[in-house]
C-alpha cells in the first residue's frame, strides 16, 4: 500500500490543531486536534511512498512506533486516504495507459469522494471500462449524453436511431456541423469514438457463435428525439427490457421541458407502465390525449433548446455513471424534470403500480419522493472526539461532517 491524501479535497488550518479537509460541504471535513508533528507529517502521505519507507520517516522525524498505522488507518476510516497502488489487475492495467489515465483524472479524483476505500476510486473507474451502454435517440440530447459518458471512460457506448442528421440536431458535444445529411448512426458512433479517451476494450467471447450484438448492456438509456415519447415513453417499447431485467433510463425534452427519469430497475422500482397506468388513474382523458399525440403528424422541426439539452444531457449522464459506479441514482422511482427559462429541477414520484406487469408493486421497494421535490436539509453528522497525537501510539481523529463549513 502506498497511502495518498485524496487530492481532490484542499486542505487548510482552521487553527493551530484543526485542519479542514475539502471546501464544498457536501464533501468537507475537519478534524482535530492535531498535533504538530502529525500535521507535518501529512505531506508524506502522498503515494510515493510505501508504508516502511514512511515508518522510517516517522522514527527519523521523533514519531513514536506505530503511530503511522494507526494514523493511516484512521485517515482510511474517514475516507481521506487512497492507495496509489491499489484497485486491483484492471486499475493497474488502467495506469499502465499514461495518456488514458491523464484524460481520467479529474473523473478520478470525484470517485474519490464518494469512494472511501483505499483503492475503491480507481477500482470503480476501471470497472467502467467493462460496461456496455445503449442510448436510443441520436438527436440533442442523445448524443451528447454519449459522449459524455464515453469522455468518462465507459467502456462501450452504442448509440441506435434511423434517419439521417438534420441540421437542428446539430449541437456542441454532439452532432458536429459537417454531418448533416449522414447516416444518424455513423455520425454518433464517430462523437462517441472522438470523445473517448481510449478504444473499446476486446471482449473475450464465450464461444465463436456468441455475436458481440448479443452481449448484454450494463445500461440501456431512452432518449427519443420526439417529444411525445419523452413526455409519455411507450410501455410496450420497453417490454424486452423489462423482460430481460436490464436497467433502463428515460431521459429527453418535450417542448420546453426537459426530463431525466425514471430509472427502471425492473421488478424494484416504476416502470413506463406504471408511470402511464398512474396518469390514468389521475385523469381519465390521458389515454385519449396519447393516443392524438402520437396519431397525429409531429412537427419537422420540434421545440429542443439548446442549453436545456446540454443540462439534460449532463443530469442523465451523473445518474447513468452512479449507477455503474455501484450507486443508485436519484431518479429510481422518480422523474427530474425542468423547464425553460428557470431550470428549476424538482422530483415527480414514479409509483409501482399494482396493475403493471413489472412486478415492482409486489416488493413495495419504491422510495417516497414529495411531489414537490423539495429537497431536505442535510444534517451535519457528528462523531466521537479523539485525538490525532504522537504522544499516543493510536492516531485517532475528531471530525465532523458539515453541512455548513
Amino acid at each position: 500500500m502506498h497511502p495518498m491524501m485524496k487530492p481532490a479535497l484542499r486542505r487548510g488550518w482552521r487553527d493551530l490543531n484543526t485542519v479542514q479537509f475539502g471546501m464544498a460541504p457536501a464533501h468537507a471535513m475537519v478534524l482535530g486536534p492535531v498535533d504538530t508533528a502529525t500535521g507535518s507529517f501529512l505531506p508524506l502521505l502522498d503515494g510515493t511512498r510505501g508504508l516502511p519507507l514512511l515508518r522510517e520517516e516517522a522514527r527519523r522525524t521523533g514519531l513514536p512506533d506505530g503511530h503511522v498505522d494507526a494514523l493511516v488507518e484512521s485517515l482510511s476510516g474517514a475516507g481521506l486516504l487512497d492507495d496509489a497502488t491499489g484497485g486491483g489487475p484492471g486499475a493497474e492495467a488502467l495506469r499502465a495507459k499514461a495518456a488514458v489515465m491523464d484524460r481520467l483524472r479529474p473523473d478520478l479524483a470525484s470517485l474519490s469522494l464518494v469512494a472511501r476505500g483505499p483503492g475503491e476510486p480507481v477500482r470503480r473507474l476501471a470497472a467502467r471500462r467493462s460496461s456496455r451502454v445503449q442510448i436510443r435517440g441520436a438527436g440533442r440530447v442523445g448524443v451528447v449524453l454519449a459522449s459524455l459518458l464515453a469522455g468518462a471512460g465507459v467502456g462501450e457506448v452504442e448509440v441506435r436511431d434511423t434517419g439521417r442528421v438534420e441540421p437542428w440536431d446539430v449541437a456542441p458535444g454532439g452532432l458536429p456541423a459537417d454531418s448533416v445529411g449522414e447516416r444518424r448512426e455513423e455520425a454518433a458512433r464517430r462523437a462517441v469514438r472522438a470523445a473517448a479517451p481510449d478504444r473499446p476494450p476486446r471482449r473475450q467471447r464465450a464461444s465463436r457463435r456468441t455475436r458481440h450484438a448479443d452481449l448484454p448492456f450494463s445500461l440501456v438509456i431512452l432518449a427519443p428525439r420526439d417529444g411525445v415519447d419523452v413526455h409519455a415513453p411507450d410501455p410496450f417499447a420497453a417490454e424486452p427490457l423489462i423482460a430481460g431485467g436490464t436497467p433502463h433510463l428515460y431521459s429527453g425534452v418535450a417542448e420546453g421541458t426537459g426530463i431525466v427519469g425514471p430509472f427502471v430497475l425492473p421488478g424494484d422500482t416504476g416502470c413506463a407502465g406504471c408511470l402511464d397506468r398512474g396518469r390514468a388513474e389521475r385523469d381519465e382523458t390521458w389515454p385519449r390525449l396519447v393516443a392524438q399525440w402520437r396519431s397525429g403528424r409531429p412537427p419537422r422541426v420540434q421545440a429542443c433548446d439548446l442549453a436545456l439539452a446540454s443540462a439534460v444531457a449532463g443530469v442523465t449522464a451523473g445518474h447513468a455513471l452512479a449507477f455503474l459506479d455501484g450507486d443508485t441514482p436519484s431518479s429510481a422511482g422518480a422523474r427530474w424534470e425542468a423547464s425553460v427559462p428557470r431550470l428549476d429541477w424538482h422530483a415527480r414520484p414514479v409509483w409501482a403500480h399494482p396493475a403493471c406487469g413489472c412486478g415492482a408493486a409486489e416488493k413495495g421497494k419504491e422510495e417516497h419522493i414529495p411531489e414537490d421535490g423539495a429537497g431536505h436539509e442535510t444534517m451535519a453528522e457528528r462523531r466521537p472526539s479523539e485525538n490525532l497525537s504522537s504522544t499516543t501510539h493510536a492516531a485517532r481523529l475528531s471530525g465532523t461532517w458539515r453541512a455548513h463549513v
